[in-house]
């Protein structure tokens, strides 16, 4: 029985990171890798080297296709999935099989969760989220889309990770605490408060770095905010 073909887009090393998974799952078939960076469109060993722009030309290739936006930056993944006209469920969930997931929980598409994760009870996850290895997710949390939780972060009870957050590495989050929209917590950090959305945040207990009002009114102007990936 053959496989869905499934259209990576993104070829630097997160991309390296989701192809390797994608052949740990054993659920598709690479058949395409689209990168703007890509000078000269070619085909090797069946898989089709090409810039983002082909995506339309594979949807016509194959029969039946689906991607996946390789992109380890919140933002630049989520202005990609924006200017993509592919439908919301062409896009692929991927999950490596030393992974640990709730039968109750519920993963979005475009998300990936990578070796040595757990994601316990009740829990949900967006679309277009990293999950990162060795990252726990406990009960009834609820992470929006566009999140990247980083290796080894632990999210505790009832935590919510709004659109665009980036948890660091091995930080912390207490129970029923949120991280407000686009926040960046830092490595090792543990999070005892709310943190505000457009900020950053490092330390023990962890505490604002920087507020980029700039920032701020420049994205609520951007449509992948409030994309309908987004709306809940």
């Amino acid at each position: 029985m053959n496989k869905p073909i499934l259209t990576v887009i993104g070829d630097g090393g997160h991309s390296r990171v989701i192809r390797d998974i994608i052949q740990k799952q054993n659920t598709y078939q690479l058949g395409g890798v689209l990168d703007d960076k890509t000078e000269d469109r070619k085909e090797i060993d069946g898989v089709y080297y090409g810039r983002i722009s082909d995506y339309a030309f594979l949807t016509k290739k194959f029969p039946e296709v689906y991607f996946f936006v390789a992109v380890g930056d919140n933002r630049v993944r989520a202005n990609i999935v924006n200017r993509l006209a592919i439908d919301h469920n062409q896009f692929a969930a991927l999950i490596h099989p030393s992974a640990l997931i709730s039968p109750t929980s519920e993963i979005g598409p475009g998300t990936v969760v990578m070796p040595g994760s757990i994601i316990n009870a009740n829990t949900k996850i967006g679309s277009h989220c990293i999950v990162n290895s060795g990252s726990i997710i406990e009960h009834d949390n609820h992470i929006q889309n566009f999140v990247h939780v980083s290796p080894n972060a632990t999210l505790t009870g009832g935590v919510t990770i709004r659109a665009g957050a980036h948890i660091g590495a091995s930080a912390t989050i207490i129970p029923n605490r949120t991280v407000g929209e686009w926040a960046i917590i830092g490595a090792g950090s543990v999070v005892i408060h709310d943190i505000e959305k457009h900020t950053k945040a490092a330390g023990n207990p962890a505490r604002y770095l920087l507020k980029d009002k700039k920032e701020n009114c420049h994205e609520k102007k951007n449509i992948f905010v409030t994309s309908s990936h987004e709306r809940e």
